[in-house]
C-alpha cells in the first residue's frame, strides 16, 4: 500500500498544482516511479495506490499500471480513492488513517503482511529481503530504517535499537537527537496485528501516534537499509537529489538493466542541439531543442532553450520555453512555463531568505509554478517563489528582489 495522498507545504509551487508523488524527477520521470519499480522489480504484483490530495496528475501518470506490469487482472495496481459511505467519517488525516479508512479492501486480499511505503522518496530498493528479515525475526511490525546527518534528524522519526534491531524507542522529528537512525516511512505490519493497531481511531499517523505507543505491546523490529535514499519533501533536498544525478559516478544508478526504473514515457523526438549551442554536465530528455547554453541542469522533454540564453544547476520540467538571452541559474522551473527574453535569474544578495518560507527556501534557489508566463526583462532575485499561472500582466514590476513572493 502506497501512501501517495501527500500534499508537502514545504513544496512550495511544486504541490499547489498536483499531488507531491507526481513532481517530476530526473527529467523523465515521477517521484511515484521509484516506489511502483520497486514494487516490481521485487516481485511485489499486488499494489494498491492511496489517493487524497490533487490527484488528477498522478491518475493520468500511473493509469492502470501498464509502464510498470501492473495492468492485471489479478492483484496489479488499485487506485484507492477517498470516498464516503454509511462507515466512512471522511477525508484521511494520516497515514495510519488512511490504511484504516482501506481495511476492506486489505480484508480481501487475504494476505498475511501489508508492506506499507511512503511514495516521496528516491531510491531503489529490494522489499523482499525486508521481507525475508520481518519473518525470521517473528515480528509484528518491521520499520526500514536508515543513518542521516546529525543535523537532519529533525526531519524524520528517529528510532533507538537493542542489539538485535529490535525497536526500544521512537521519536517523530525530535529536535534534537543523538541516535541517528531514522524511519524511512516503509513498514510491514502482519495482517493479523493491524487491526488491533488501528482500533484506536485517535491514531491518525504510523509514525507520530501508532509505532511510539505499541513498542511496548508488539514486537517491532528495525530493518537497516544502506542503498541511497532520499526524502525530497522539500525544496532544497528535491534540487540537491535531481543534482546529484549529474555526478561523474552518481549515488543513484538509473542506468542499472538490472533494477530499471519504469515510466509512462511520451513520444517526443530526439533532442536538437544547434550549432551555436554549448551543453556540459546535463540530462537532457527527448524532445529538447538547445541553441544556447546549457550547464548542469536536468531538463525534461520539450524545453526549449533559445540561442544566447543560459541555463545553470536547475531543474527544468516538461516544455518551458527559455527564450533568447536569458539567465536562469539555481531554480527550478515547472511545466510550461514561459521566460521572456533577457530575464535574469539569481540577481542581488542570495542570502535573503524568502520571507513567506524562510526555513525551506534560504539556500538561493528559485522556484517558478506551472503555467506562469514571465515578462521579458524581469530581474529576479535568489530565494523568490513565483506562483502558477501568472500572466504577464501579473508582474507589476520589472524587479522582483531576493526573498520576494509574486
Amino acid at each position: 500500500m502506497i501512501m501517495a495522498g501527500g500534499a508537502s507545504e514545504e513544496l512550495s509551487v511544486l504541490t499547489q498544482v498536483r499531488s507531491e508523488s507526481s513532481i517530476p524527477f530526473g527529467g523523465k520521470f515521477r517521484i511515484i516511479d521509484f516506489s511502483l519499480s520497486n514494487c516490481v522489480n521485487s516481485g511485489l504484483y499486488n499494489v494498491a495506490l492511496l489517493t487524497q490530495y490533487m490527484p488528477r496528475s498522478l491518475n493520468d501518470h500511473v493509469g492502470i499500471g501498464r509502464p510498470w506490469d501492473l495492468d492485471r487482472s489479478q492483484g496489479g495496481l488499485r487506485l484507492l480513492q477517498p470516498y464516503l459511505g454509511p462507515n466512512s467519517k471522511g477525508w484521511q488525516t494520516g497515514t495510519a488513517d488512511a490504511v484504516r479508512k482501506n481495511m476492506d479492501f486489505v480484508d480481501e486480499k487475504r494476505v498475511d503482511n501489508i508492506l506499507v511505503l511512503a511514495s516521496d522518496h528516491i531510491y531503489k530498493m529490494d522489499y523482499r529481503y525486508m521481507l525475508n528479515f520481518h519473518e525470521h525475526s517473528k515480528a509484528d511490525v518491521t520499520v526500514a530504517v536508515r543513518r542521516v546527518n546529525p543535523f537532519e534528524t529533525h526531519r524524520f522519526g528517529i528510532v533507538s535499537v537493542d542489539g538485535n534491531m529490535r525497536v526500544t524507542d521512537f521519536k517523530e522529528k525530535p529536535r534534537r537527537s543523538r541516535e541517528t537512525l531514522a524511519s524511512m516511512g516503509i513498514y510491514i505490519f502482519n495482517t493479523d496485528v493491524l487491526p488491533n493497531l488501528l482500533s484506536d481511531e485517535k491514531l491518525k499517523d504510523f509514525g507520530r501516534d501508532v509505532l511510539p505507543s505499541i513498542i511496548d505491546s508488539h514486537k517491532v523490529y528495525a530493518y537497516a537499509f544502506e542503498g541511497y535514499w532520499a526524502d525530497v519533501g522539500t525544496l532544497q533536498p528535491y534540487w540537491e537529489s535531481n543534482m546529484a544525478l549529474l555526478a561523474e559516478t552518481p549515488a543513484l544508478d538509473l542506468y542499472d538493466p538490472d533494477w530499471v526504473i519504469h515510466t509512462r514515457s511520451k513520444e517526443q523526438p530526439p533532442v536538437v542541439i544547434g550549432p551555436e549551442a554549448s551543453v556540459s554536465g546535463n540530462f537532457i530528455s527527448n524532445g529538447c531543442i538547445i541553441d544556447g547554453t546549457v550547464e548542469r541542469s536536468i531538463l525534461s522533454p520539450g524545453v526549449r532553450v533559445e540561442a544566447g540564453a543560459v541555463v545553470q544547476d536547475s531543474v527544468i520540467m516538461d516544455n518551458v520555453v527559455i527564450k533568447a538571452n536569458s539567465v536562469v541559474k539555481r531554480a527550478i522551473i515547472d511545466k510550461r512555463v514561459v521566460i521572456g527574453e533577457e530575464v535574469k535569474f539569481g540577481q542581488g544578495d542570495d542570502n535573503i531568505a524568502n520571507k513567506a518560507n524562510p526555513e525551506h527556501l534560504n539556500s538561493g534557489l528559485t522556484v517558478v509554478g506551472k503555467w506562469t508566463k514571465i515578462p521579458c526583462k524581469t530581474e529576479i532575485g535568489y530565494n523568490v517563489v513565483i506562483r502558477p499561472s501568472l500572466k504577464e500582466s501579473d508582474f507589476k514590476s520589472k524587479t522582483i528582489s531576493a526573498g520576494e513572493t509574486v
